[in-house]
């Protein structure tokens, strides 16, 4: 098992209830892909340095991942479709990018 970084932008515009099932399908697709979600880090509303799709703004979300190498094809290409999907990034840890503060 190898540590990912999967960082997605959701459309900032999304209730409560639409972010609950972004979040539920984005886990569903990291099980189904034989992951394991290890933190979820919920940015919330940010200012992002361009537009995308004429927003100003995205929601962010950060998980830190234990998975296979060879799956991080399979969340990517699930996620993409999805339409609050704005941006997603797939990123392999690496042990000498640890601060000693995370240590």
């Amino acid at each position: 098992m190898v540590n990912y970084d999967l960082n997605v932008i959701l459309n900032p515009s999304l209730d409560a209830a639409q972010l609950a099932v972004e979040k539920e399908y984005i886990e569903n697709a990291i099980k189904n892909a034989g992951g394991t979600i290890v933190t979820l880090d919920e940015w919330g509303n940010r200012r992002m340095a361009y537009h995308i799709k004429k927003d100003r703004e995205g929601y962010y979300l950060i998980y830190k991942l234990e998975m296979a190498a060879d799956q991080t094809n399979a969340i990517q290409t699930s996620l993409r479709l999805r339409d609050h999907v704005r941006r997603l990034l797939v990123v392999r840890q690496r042990p000498e990018w640890k601060t000693k503060k995370e240590k």
